[in-house]
């Protein structure tokens, strides 16, 4: 269930400890009057306040402990709408991190599907109609009749939605988007159907000019067939268009949610079994072999490896792991086999905070968005008034029946709040998604809304001004040792039986070379140690590949090499060949090619930008020689 106790920080926490926040679904919103109707049902209940998301669908509610989720959604119904909870995690088998409006896959639901159904067979009926209302020279002898037999099935059919709602909005006395739009087909098939049949319009050879004024002084009755299709074309060509966007943003979530691991091996005393992450809870241990995912967080209690953290934090460099260490689920292990006992599962996991972060971000309203809904809220009403004052008025003026239908009709199908109410939920909700999948978490839609003060861009480096995978950067060789090559060779023979992302990219620089041998030598010998290193015999050489130790003495040549490795915060590796420091290997990331245009046009809006990295003060000095900063920040 998606329920829980607020904390001090959640912005909707209205009653200390004792409130909690729950989120809905809510179906049957079609515009901001039917966001602002369902918050003030909600907030007439004691101690409850909500935040309504027309974008989303959801409603996030926080209330008192002794208000119950069934009498939250008794609510939203007697407003005349839908809502229910999202799925609880035992019924997904994910955790409630998920976005309410995730689906289970990446396909259209069955709602999505009958829409577009409704959205092609109406735009099938609907243009021949427009076309040829519109277009004098087109007009056939009856035409006016076969444009009427294909009108009539989408003012009914095609517009049912907006009628089935509009009169569920009349039942609960409420006017909505929907109300203007049935009102406005209705009036305009209606009138042209009078007008058709016993007004005149329906004699063989009619013509009806076209005229921008409510009715042409030429005494020919106009109908306003073409109006009574393309107003139900038009706003379900919007709605459509909408649910692919939210349906885009959901597919970011559903991303993060990829990230995480499916199922566990799991250590039991009676022996090792597999299944579902759901079923994992905090204080079991779980195993985790090379290349697998770390299932959820926690500590390791057996082993050592290397954990590539780039999926979670973007962090390129690999993390040595050890019995005690903390990791986090989503890490990809590249090394050797670990026991993990679990800390956090579930929605307690980082992987599912950053989740719910983009979730409630997108669930939140910027300040223009929330006085949209306010106007909104009020503003379909009005606009029905003001629909039947004109109507009113031509009548009373001595209009002729045509023109005063028209104008009144005009007011309605003009004046449909679409844009006011949705938008600036859906411009958000896109722009959240987007840059969810671009590694771009955005807190609220204050944020975006603050965009406009921003003199400062802060940029963290490893996977986002760099590419995130490691490379080969240089190899430097002792001074009667064997050449660079010679090095890089048995170096990359005893990486490739490492899991361990720097051997990986040792060996691929390897076989990149340019006479590169696409078949390594053969090991012996073969040993690794987790945080140490890895060493084998290689035609007839005993050749181990390692970190270097503090303090250690080197030959000149690979002491120079090892403090420009850490000047530019790469990674510095020893190859020794029968005991002796022949080689270093500098291993890094490398700047993305988009990076320098990038700080450059951000510094083109009067941007400052400033690098954060964790590698200390000597490589964003680096980074600032190659213009990808101004101002640095070492953490």
């Amino acid at each position: 269930m998606s329920e829980r106790p607020d904390t001090a920080s959640d912005p909707t926490t209205s009653s200390g400890a004792s409130a909690r926040t729950t989120d809905l679904l809510i179906g049957g919103m079609t515009c901001a009057a039917c966001v602002a109707r369902v918050e003030k049902k909600l907030a007439r209940v004691e101690g409850v306040s909500a935040t309504v998301n027309l974008a989303t669908g959801t409603a996030r509610v926080s209330h008192p402990a002794t208000v119950a989720p069934a009498e939250l959604i008794a609510t939203v119904e007697r407003a005349g709408y839908t809502a229910e909870l999202p799925a609880p995690p035992a019924a997904t088998g994910e955790d409630d991190s998920r976005s309410p409006r995730d689906g289970a896959d990446d396909g259209p639901g069955r709602d999505e599907v009958v829409d577009l159904e409704r959205l092609v067979i109406t735009a099938v009926l609907a243009l021949p109609v427009i076309v040829i209302s519109m277009v004098p020279a087109w007009q056939f002898d009856r035409w006016q009749f076969a444009c009427f037999s294909l009108a009539t099935p989408v003012a009914t059919w095609g517009a049912w939605p907006f009628h089935r709602r509009a009169l569920r909005g009349l039942r609960h006395a409420t006017a909505t988007m929907d109300t203007l739009v049935s009102l406005g087909v209705l009036a305009s098939f209606a009138w042209s159907a009078y007008a058709l049949l016993w007004g005149g319009a329906g004699v063989t050879g009619m013509r009806m000019p076209f005229s921008l004024l409510p009715s042409a002084d030429d005494g020919v009755p106009h109908i306003y067939l073409e109006a009574a299709v393309a107003v139900p074309l038009f706003v379900l060509v919007g709605r459509h268009l909408e649910s692919r966007a939210r349906h885009r943003s959901g597919s970011a979530l559903r991303a993060l949610a990829e990230l995480g691991a499916k199922d566990v091996e799991l250590r039991e005393p009676g022996g090792n079994r597999r299944v579902p992450v759901a079923e994992l809870t905090t204080g079991q241990e779980f195993v985790v072999r090379p290349g697998q995912k770390v299932a959820t967080d926690g500590v390791v209690v057996e082993g050592g490896s290397a954990l590539d953290l780039s999926l979670v934090t973007g962090e390129s460099a690999p993390v040595e792991v050890t019995p005690g260490t903390a990791v986090v689920g989503g890490a990809v292990n590249s090394g050797g086999i670990l026991v993990v006992r679990a800390t956090a599962v579930g929605a307690d996991t980082q992987l599912a905070r950053i989740t719910r972060l983009v979730t409630e971000a997108q669930a939140g309203k910027a300040r223009i968005q929330r006085l949209a809904d306010s106007v909104a809220g009020v503003f379909v009403p009005v606009i029905v008034a003001i629909a039947g004052t004109v109507l009113s008025f031509w009548l009373g003026a001595g209009a002729a029946g045509e023109t005063a239908v028209t104008a009144s009709v005009a007011v309605l199908v003009v004046a449909c709040p679409c844009a006011l109410g949705l938008a600036t939920p859906t411009a958000f909700l896109v722009a959240s998604g987007r840059g969810a999948q671009l590694g771009v978490l955005v807190r609220g839609p204050e944020a975006l809304e603050r965009l406009r003060r921003v003199d400062t861009a802060v940029f963290d480096k490893t996977g986002t001004l760099t590419t995130g995978h490691m490379t080969l950067i240089d190899t430097t060789v002792a001074e009667g040792g064997p050449e660079a090559r010679e090095v890089l060779r048995l170096a990359a023979a005893v990486e490739q039986g490492s899991e361990h992302p720097i051997g990986r990219a040792v060996v691929a620089a390897a076989r990149r070379e340019e006479d590169g041998v696409a078949r390594l030598p053969e090991v012996t010998g073969f040993r690794a140690v987790a945080g140490e290193g890895v060493s084998g015999r290689v035609d007839g050489r005993e050749v181990r590949v390692r970190r270097p130790r503090p303090s250690e003495p080197l030959p000149e040549p690979l002491r120079r090499a090892r403090e420009a490795a850490e000047r530019a915060a790469h990674t510095a590796v020893i190859v020794e060949i029968d005991d002796h420091p022949t080689g270093l290997l500098a291993v890094g990331d490398s700047l993305r090619p988009t990076s320098r245009e990038a700080v450059r046009e951000v510094r083109a809006l009067g941007i400052e930008p400033v690098l954060v990295t964790g590698d200390g003060a000597a490589p964003p000095m680096r980074w600032r020689n190659g213009r990808a900063s101004t101002r640095s920040t070492p953490e």
